[in-house]
Order: structure tokens, then sequence, then C-alpha cells
């Protein structure tokens, strides 16, 4: 277990997640504010490059699971991420759509936040898409400021429409 929460828990991803993720990441409406859905194959690579950066940075984005049951919801964590000419710590989070709204993410990306805090970092962002309220009010809850609006590849696709949240540590 990497961070604890009231109701959640964060561990490290394993291979035996990709099924457990794959209700998140390759769900449709779960993933309406990326390129596509994930393939099997790249739910894999994404546990992959999770496991890549825990090596490299000792985080990345952990697996989401409700303390009491176990179950894994979806993941959160940090990683570390290009805006423009800038590299910065990102606190990202995906979960199930069954729960959502109920302050899980908030939760999980407060816990994230006090984490990079522990860890020396300065400051950490969040960015989404900029019709992705609820990725906007999380941050918000997290207490990101709006930072400004810019242009990502995300995917291999150009995303014009994606804005960024910036809190000092």
């Amino acid at each position: 277990m990497i961070l604890e929460t009231e109701r959640l828990f964060l561990r490290e991803m394993t291979p035996e997640d990709a099924d457990a993720l794959a209700l998140v990441l390759s769900d449709p409406e779960s993933m309406k504010f990326y390129p596509h859905p994930f393939s099997r194959e790249e739910v894999e690579n994404w546990i992959k490059w999770n496991q890549g950066n825990y090596e490299k940075y000792g985080f990345g984005l952990w697996a989401v699971c409700l303390k009491e049951s176990g179950e894994m919801i979806g993941d959160c964590g940090i990683t570390m991420q290009q805006v423009e000419n800038d590299l910065f710590p990102e606190i990202g989070y995906h979960l199930r759509k069954e729960f959502r709204g109920k302050g899980y993410a908030t939760e999980a990306a407060k816990a994230c936040a006090e984490f990079a805090k522990t860890r020396g970092m300065k400051k950490i962002i969040s960015y989404m898409k900029s019709d992705n309220l609820p990725s906007r009010h999380v941050a918000e809850r997290n207490g990101m400021k709006f930072a400004k609006a810019f242009t990502k590849t995300v995917m291999g696709k150009v995303v014009e429409d994606e804005v960024l949240y910036i809190k000092d540590l």
C-alpha cells in the first residue's frame, strides 16, 4: 500500500489488474474525453508504463481500491507530464463510472497532493479537456487554480482545448 485515505487505499498496479482497469479505460463513456477507449493491449501497456514510472520516479498512477472490499475501482496518482516547455508532476485519475460522484477521485487526488508535498515537490498540476467538468471540479476541490488553456498531443492526437490547473505545495 502506498497511500491510505478514509475509504480507499492506493497501491502499485500489477499485470493482474488489467481486467479491473479495462472496466475504466476500455469503457467508451468513461473515456469520452480521450481520443478513444483503450484496447486490451493499451490497458496492459498503461500498467507497464506506470510500473516504469514507479522504478524511475518512485511514483505513478496507482490502483485505487475500496478499503472495505479491496476492489479496484480505477487509478490515481502522479506522472511527469510535459506542458508546452515545462515538465510537471501531474495528478491524474480515472474511476469506473459507477463510482463517480461519490468523492473518491477527490479523496485520492488530495492524498496524492500530500504525497507530492512530502516528497519535496513545489507544484502539482492536473490537466484535462476544457469540457471535462467533473475532472475540473476534482482539481478545484484539490485546491488547484485554473492557470491556462493549451494544446497537447494525447494518444497521438493534437488536442487544442486542454486546460491546466496548478497548486503550489
